[in-house]
Formats: structure tokens, C-alpha cells, sequence
């Protein structure tokens, strides 16, 4: 199977080569993903919208401007955790991409677009996010990004494990 690790690997180089990968893949995921988070909104929105809903190349110019910064934010904070020590990092790559649900945010609103009716438990987690934005997992915000973000998880860890012992015999 892709991505078995060896047991006597060192848990910590693997979870730096693995964080590596995962950073490499996410970065390069998160335009497409705002762009289609806005795309959905709009689709949506504008089948119901007052004639006329929405320029739909300006939207599309601005989203994908939004998709650039949401990258360069992505990319930076990830980094910075990834490359931080384990005992350091005090986040997950999936609230750093939960961040960037401004970007897409900002654009459904410049657009006009009125907030989406969401449920009591993501109003509550999610306070900010009125589009619904928030992904659930890595997996969607890419497909391609599910393996890899597990592989991320359990050298984690094990890395944890390894350093720290396990908490029962």
C-alpha cells in the first residue's frame, strides 16, 4: 500500500517528509477550492436571484484573485506549523484551511450574494463562515488530498508516541 511506513523508521523524519508532501499538495489545491466554494454559492444563489443575479466575470476575476491570497495565507501558516516541533503545533492543517473561508467569503459578499441558511451546529462552530464554507476535511477541499492528510494524521502520531511514550501499558 502507498505511503506504509517502515516500523523502524524515525517517526519524526517521516512526519516531516509526509508534512512536506501534504504542504506541497494543499497549497497547490486551495485556488481551485475557492474558486469552486463561490462557483457553488453563485450556482445556487443564481438560480433563484432577481433577473439579472451577478456579473459572473467579474465574480470569477475576483475569485480567482481571492484563490491567489487564500494560497499565499495557506501556504505561510501551514509551513509554519508543519516545520514547527511537534510538541509546537497547536493546530491542524484543516483549521488553517477553515482561515482561509474568508477569502471565498469576501467575494460571495462584494457579489451581493446573500448569507446561506445554515444549521444551529455550524452557526455555533462556525460563527463567521455564512456562505457554509468550512470543510469538513481535507478530503473536501480536494479528493486527492484524503490519503494524504491521513498519512499526515497517523505519523503524527506515532511521532507523538514515540516521543512521549504511550498513555496506557
Amino acid at each position: 500500500m502507498a505511503g506504509d511506513v517502515p516500523r523502524t523508521a524515525d517517526p519524526e523524519r517521516v512526519l516531516a517528509e509526509l508534512g512536506e508532501s501534504l504542504c506541497t499538495q494543499l497549497v497547490e489545491a486551495v485556488p481551485a477550492w475557492v474558486i469552486g466554494q463561490v462557483e457553488r454559492i453563485i450556482d445556487a444563489w443564481d438560480a433563484t436571484a432577481p433577473v439579472g443575479g451577478v456579473d459572473r466575470e467579474a465574480v470569477s476575476t475576483d475569485a480567482l484573485d481571492a484563490g491567489r491570497r487564500a494560497q499565499r495565507l495557506v501556504a505561510d501558516r501551514l509551513r509554519a506549523l508543519l516545520s514547527a516541533d511537534l510538541d509546537a503545533q497547536a493546530t491542524t492543517p484543516l483549521e488553517i484551511v477553515r482561515s482561509a473561508v474568508v477569502f471565498p467569503t469576501a467575494v460571495l459578499v462584494r457579489a451581493g450574494v446573500p448569507h446561506v441558511v445554515r444549521d444551529a451546529f455550524d452557526e455555533n462552530r462556525f460563527p463567521d463562515d455564512v456562505y457554509g464554507l468550512s470543510p469538513a476535511s481535507l478530503g473536501a477541499v480536494d479528493e486527492a488530498l484524503t490519503d494524504p492528510a491521513r498519512a499526515w494524521g497517523a505519523a503524527k502520531a506515532m511521532a507523538h508516541k514515540a516521543r512521549h511514550g504511550s498513555a496506557h501499558p
